[in-house]
């Protein structure tokens, strides 16, 4: 552990203006604070905040980073507040230690949802300062560091999936390599214990049995450059252990197939010598085919550069080779966090635009789940690069499609896509896009997202998008069913029904608004009897149970004696507004009036044709998309029954998964009645969407 006097000389060191005495009286505030707590390794606690804090030295932060990070537990585990923390030491280090604090245990809570709001208030509070990101990470590594200290398999497994789901990837997408590979390597010797011994057994074999071979290879690539007139440090190493077994997992090979267990490293003074001295080795070597990637002039988003290139060496051993310059590798390893050295002048202002995507999914997101999904797919994937006709480049993951592009682009472009051309031509919008792809989104004034694009957007901003979208179309609709069902609803009640009474009936069942109550009856989550007695209290007490009647469909408007039927097209039922066409020596043929097959019939006689009094039972035709997974089909069936509906046709009409749409064919009583049975549909969890066609 850092004594007070060498975490002060650390922070001098590269920054002489630092305020020693609010440095010492941070350091002294945090050991009075937490006291005699002890950590899991019987440490006194506050060991871990000052290492986080020799860890921000490391990488030369300013120093209210530095005070934060003496303090980012504070808050939570002892008695401070964020008002004593900005009394003692300013606004700025408040906001941050506030930003860092991890939210108290809510036992309450399943793990993904602990996790996800943990999540939600890092990412915002990441939006407003990125030092947050940096105390945060170093906070997650040093915990790591001393996982092993806790006694509960179930708590180092939870900490060490967490930690390689969401803390790595983000220390890669901010370029602090180093810190993810250690982070990487502590979660796998918990999360795959077995694989993890084996991985480095067999690594220490190789050590052990190939004696100096990493330094002679090292050597030996030295020699060729400088032959070359190349001046260069070279070193190597041993693959990483995680990054073997991913590529086992991926490769399904065993350990004896990967081939390029070494990687080497190749620091240069100028870009020029990094293309030079790709060029010699290449000439020196056989390279591996598809194996390099150019990193320079097409840095990753986080803002890596580097060459990447495979050689053969004596004609079996394939090594990976990193061309790089000081510059470049001292930014690489350690990314943002070296863009905020003391006094650099060119700080990271505000959100990155991965960040910022992060920040919209947040909004977008429905709960914990989606949250979780969409941020792992926003910062854990492979990359590509695709360009817009103009030449602006973006960065996407393996597999992503002109729509995951689009909404990359910007989210209302995304909505309002109807089509894509990939390098000129026009292709399917599920077409995955490949690297240095020219696509240009045609767009649609009217067009909106659909739900369909879930089967095959990769990207969480996507697919939070098009979520958030298909929702606020299904409540509009939703509450626009509930308003058909509220104007019969309210007709059954002994009084007018005006505004106040609707505002009154929205307190009396504790709603938002008058949309919310609409919204609560098209989803039938109120029943009739509900709406009613809290339209005018009492009055259902004496209302009577309505008898079932069975009556046969009548049709005002017919001449006496001609026959008719319901037209297959629109499948009108009563309480439809209809029409008749009456084609010569054939019956009236009856349409809903917004059937779009009446164009057809100009040629026709229209009759002007109205329900009987007492019509009831006809056919209504429902689309529902359901989820593919077991026991779907089934909770629809339930619903029809419940609703005392009787199927007639069921179609599967279309797969996309994770989707199954199917038409059905219902015996239904009226209108009213088929409008109850699509709000039960769209009710379930089973159905993603339910219309009436």
């Amino acid at each position: 552990m850092l004594r007070q006097y060498e975490l002060v000389e650390r922070v001098k060191a590269y920054d002489p203006d630092a305020d020693e005495a609010l440095l010492n009286r941070a350091y002294v505030y945090t050991v009075q604070k937490h006291g005699s707590q002890k950590r899991a390794s019987g440490d006194p606690y506050f060991s871990h905040p000052i290492e986080v804090a020799g860890l921000m030295t490391d990488l030369k932060l300013d120093q209210d980073t530095v005070i934060t990070a003496l303090l980012h537990d504070t808050v939570e585990d002892t008695l401070t507040t964020i008002e004593d923390i900005e009394h003692q030491f300013g606004p700025d280090v408040a906001r941050l230690v506030d930003g860092v604090t991890k939210l108290s245990k809510i036992e309450q809570m399943t793990d993904d949802e602990r996790a996800a709001e943990n999540l939600r208030k890092f990412l915002l509070a990441m939006s407003e300062d990125l030092r947050v990101l940096l105390v945060k990470l170093a906070d997650r590594l040093h915990n790591m560091r001393t996982l092993h200290f806790i006694k509960s398999p179930d708590k180092r497994q939870r900490i060490a999936r967490e930690t390689m789901e969401i803390y790595a990837p983000l220390a890669e997408r901010v370029g602090m390599y180093e810190y993810m590979r250690e982070m990487q390597l502590l979660a796998f010797e918990q999360i795959e214990p077995e694989a993890y011994a084996t991985i480095t057994g067999r690594l220490e074999q190789i050590r052990s049995s190939e004696g100096g071979q990493v330094d002679a290879i090292a050597l030996k690539v030295k020699q060729a450059l400088a032959e070359a007139g190349v001046r260069v440090e070279v070193s190597g190493r041993e693959k990483h252990p995680y990054s073997i077994w991913k590529k086992m997992a991926e490769r399904h090979v065993s350990f004896e197939q990967i081939t390029d267990i070494f990687a080497f490293r190749v620091v240069t003074d100028t870009i020029e010598d990094c293309y030079r001295a790709l060029g010699v080795l290449h000439t020196v070597w056989q390279s591996v085919p598809g194996r390099f990637k150019d990193y320079i002039s097409t840095p990753k988003s986080n803002g890596y550069r580097s060459l990447h290139t495979s050689l053969i060496y004596e004609s079996t051993m394939r090594v990976e080779v990193q061309i790089r310059t000081r510059e470049m590798h001292r930014l690489n390893e350690f990314g943002l966090a070296a863009h905020w050295a003391y006094k650099q002048g060119d700080r990271p202002d505000g959100a990155v635009g991965w960040l910022r995507d992060l920040i919209e999914i947040v909004d977008a997101s429905h709960d914990a789940e989606e949250l979780l999904e969409h941020t792992r797919l926003a910062i854990y994937q492979d990359r590509i690069f695709a360009f817009t006709p103009k030449g602006a480049l973006f960065q996407l993951p393996k597999g992503a499609t002109p729509v995951d592009f689009a909404f990359a682009v910007h989210t209302d472009l995304g909505a309002q896509t109807v089509g894509a051309k990939i390098n000129g031509r026009h292709m399917p919008l599920r077409t995955p896009l490949n690297n240095g792809d020219v696509v240009e989104i045609i767009k649609g004034k009217s067009a909106e997202p659909q739900l369909s694009w879930l089967g095959f957007v990769v990207t969480g901003k996507a697919r939070a998008a098009i979520r958030r979208a298909v929702r606020q179309k299904e409540r509009e609709e939703v509450i626009a069913i509930g308003r058909m069902l509220f104007d019969d609803i309210s007709a059954r009640v002994p009084s007018k029904i005006g505004r106040k009474a609707i505002r009154a009936a929205v307190e009396r069942l504790e709603l938002e608004d008058e949309d919310a109550l609409m919204h609560a009856i098209g989803s039938a989550k109120l029943s009739d009897r509900e709406v009613m007695e809290a339209l005018v209290p009492g009055s259902t007490a004496d209302l009577p149970e309505l008898p079932a009647q069975e009556q046969a469909i009548s049709i005002k408007g017919l001449t006496p004696g001609v026959g008719f039927t319901l037209a297959p097209c629109c499948h009108p039922v009563p309480g439809d507004r209809i029409v008749g066409l009456r084609h010569r020596g054939e019956g009236v043929q009856v349409h809903a009036i917004d059937c779009l097959e009446l164009a057809s019939g100009i040629d026709a006689d229209w009759v002007d044709l109205s329900w009987g009094e007492r019509s009831k039972g006809a056919v209504g035709r429902v689309r529902a998309v359901l989820y593919h997974r077991p026991g779907t089909l089934a909770e629809m069936a339930g619903i029809f029954a419940q609703n005392n509906a009787n199927v007639i046709n069921l179609e599967l009409t279309q797969r996309d998964d994770p989707f199954h749409t199917y038409d059905v064919d219902l015996e239904v009583n009226d209108l009213m009645h088929l409008t109850r049975i699509v709000s039960a549909l769209r009710a379930s969890e089973a159905i993603a969407q339910a219309e009436r066609i």
